[in-house]
């Protein structure tokens, strides 16, 4: 009998070792990897950069606390400035812990400016993390139920809706920040619109409010450009990172830039973890291997032929709603439950996961070639065929029963 705590329904399969985009279990079988850890293995596994550098990182020193200098953390946050744009870097050690602080800065912000009950708009079917205050700021009721009474002080509106923004901003004069997914990841892959974004960033500036754009899931690189605010051609004030950031190694950040820079001072925030220095080397070899390998544009090419390849194989099928997407951060939503795709697909030797009940959610690897995103589509499109066949079927008799 296991000891681990009964919070996840696991898939029965332990995946032993990794190799580029592809992972192997404890039979030796070999299942090519779309789903990257949730968008953490950046570079896939055992990229041999990323390995040595740990390594030496792991001889060297693991962990001093923030109660010294730490030239790695510095070097880290100098890479994360120039890849934002943004001015300070505060380092934790998930996305939760960067939405946690991104909440707690513009509370900050607000009672800086005399708002004595700071409010954030957030918007449904949003996911930012399973704190309190995270849970409270999502827009999912399964997330939250047991969990009550939620934190208060977020105000819920519809995803790609600026009038709703507007409304808000006409009655509620406590508010002092929006805070997006510019792609909700746990939510199904609903993507902002570019034009929502620069609507909702001008109604921020008209209002002096901050711009939080939670890119912990769909930053880094993997929509083909660091960020998604950056097709969007917008600067927020306040960016939450983990996933991908050091491929693999724990790690969160909050960026913070614009109206927020000089909010935090010394002792309004802290980590025992955040910014130690083999963290600081996962990120620091992570983004430098990035750029050396061309895998912004990688994500772009290979995730777009992803999509575009699926969307071809299940164009006109009846159940599929729509395959949609940016570079490497793909959803196809189907019309009913599909949870039970992912044990097809490890039978199948692919991974990916269903998020949302019904959309099936791919997330490979930046290093993923041309080759094995054509080898996805190869295996995931017969899969989702031959789903929506026998679910099709199997209602038909039920139907026929009655």
């Amino acid at each position: 009998m296991s000891h681990v705590m009964n919070t996840y329904a696991r898939q029965p399969v332990a995946f032993v070792r990794g190799q580029g985009a592809w992972l192997y279990d404890e039979a030796g079988k070999r299942y090519l990897d779309a789903l990257a850890g949730i968008a953490v293995n950046t570079l896939g596994h055992g990229h041999p950069r990323l390995v040595a550098a740990l390594s030496e990182q792991i001889r060297r020193i693991i962990h001093t606390s923030n109660l010294f200098q730490n030239p790695l953390q510095e070097q880290a946050a100098d890479r994360i400035a120039e890849i934002t744009g943004l001015d300070e870097v505060f380092f934790c050690n998930s996305g939760l812990e960067a939405n946690e602080a991104a909440i707690k800065v513009a509370r900050k912000y607000g009672h800086d400016r005399g708002i004595h009950e700071p409010a954030i708009i957030v918007m449904e079917k949003a996911f930012h993390g399973r704190s309190l205050a995270t849970l409270s700021a999502g827009g999912s009721r399964k997330v939250q139920a047991g969990f009550e009474p939620l934190v208060q002080g977020f105000v819920r509106v519809p995803l790609n809706d600026l009038d709703a923004v507007r409304q808000v901003a006409a009655n509620n004069k406590n508010v002092v920040a929006v805070f997006v997914e510019p792609i909700q990841g746990e939510g199904g892959i609903n993507v902002s619109r570019l034009e929502y974004l620069k609507g909702l960033k001008d109604i921020c500036d008209q209002n002096q409010w901050l711009f939080m754009s939670d890119e912990v899931q769909c930053g880094l690189g993997r929509t083909g450009k660091w960020f998604v605010y950056q097709h969007a051609g917008l600067m927020p004030d306040v960016v939450p990172l983990a996933k991908g950031l050091a491929g693999g190694v724990p790690v969160g950040a909050c960026v913070i830039g614009g109206r927020a820079k000089g909010v935090f001072k010394p002792g309004n925030h802290g980590s025992t973890f955040g910014g130690n220095p083999l963290a600081m080397t996962g990120v620091i070899t992570t983004i430098d291997t990035m750029k050396d390998e061309s895998l912004l544009e990688n994500a772009a090419r290979v995730g777009g032929a992803i999509r575009d390849g699926m969307g071809a194989a299940l164009k006109g099928l009846p159940g599929v709603v729509e395959v949609r997407g940016m570079g490497m951060m793909i959803g196809i939503e189907l019309d009913r439950p599909c949870g039970e795709l992912v044990k097809m697909g490890l039978d199948a030797g692919i991974v990916f996961n269903v998020t949302a009940d019904n959309v099936v959610r791919l997330l490979p690897p930046l290093i993923m070639t041309a080759d094995e995103g054509r080898e996805v589509v190869a295996r995931l499109a017969p899969l989702v065929k031959n789903f929506l066949s026998r679910s099709a079927t199997s209602q038909a008799m039920t139907a026929a029963a009655r």
